[in-house]
């Protein structure tokens, strides 16, 4: 019985390669989605759709800047324009949300991270989808060496992660007490 148990423990174990950054960003930020989601928030696919689309547009004039007509120095106007459409599509956002089901607040979560290139620190941001909304809070942010939360095989020690991320979550929660 408990070989069952250890066996289906390592089936869905979350492992990742840990040396390489990309792998690491992934497993923690496909994480963060289930813990937000297991807390009633439930995702605003919308922004999903809008990333594909911009994603589409963005190889559409990525083929365009590669196949036109003039060569480098005529067109050198036109391929600046192309790299910035390509450079305003990037950010960090993972996740986007609408307010829990019986929420008194009416803005949903902006769910963001960071694993810069050549370092351990991962940066998990919560902020509110509508800032300028009354119901929304300040962000807040988790910034810890991923060290903390993988094995030395790299495997994800969930129970360590969903802590900090659930206690990352009732941080945003919880309205800051009002002076007297």
């Amino acid at each position: 019985m408990q070989e069952k148990k250890a066996e289906t423990a390592n089936k869905n174990a979350k492992k990742a390669n840990l040396l390489d950054h990309g792998s690491i960003k992934h497993i923690l930020d496909e994480s963060v989605t289930e813990i937000v989601k297991s807390r009633g928030y439930v995702e605003d696919v919308r922004m999903s759709n809008i990333r594909l689309l911009l994603g589409t547009i963005i190889i559409v004039i990525a083929l365009v800047a590669q196949f036109y007509k003039k060569k480098f120095p005529e067109n050198r106007d036109f391929l600046i324009g192309c790299i910035l459409v390509i450079y305003t599509k990037e950010k960090n956002a993972i996740l986007f949300t609408y307010p829990p089901a019986g929420s008194v607040t009416s803005t949903g979560l902006v769910v963001s991270s960071k694993l810069p290139r050549f370092s351990d620190l991962y940066t998990l941001t919560i902020a509110s989808a509508d800032p300028k909304s009354i119901s929304a809070g300040k962000p807040v942010e988790l910034t810890k060496s991923v060290t903390q939360w993988f094995t030395k095989d790299g495997v994800l020690v969930e129970g360590l992660f969903w802590k900090d991320v659930e206690t990352l979550i009732n941080d945003y929660a919880t309205e800051p007490k009002k002076k007297k």
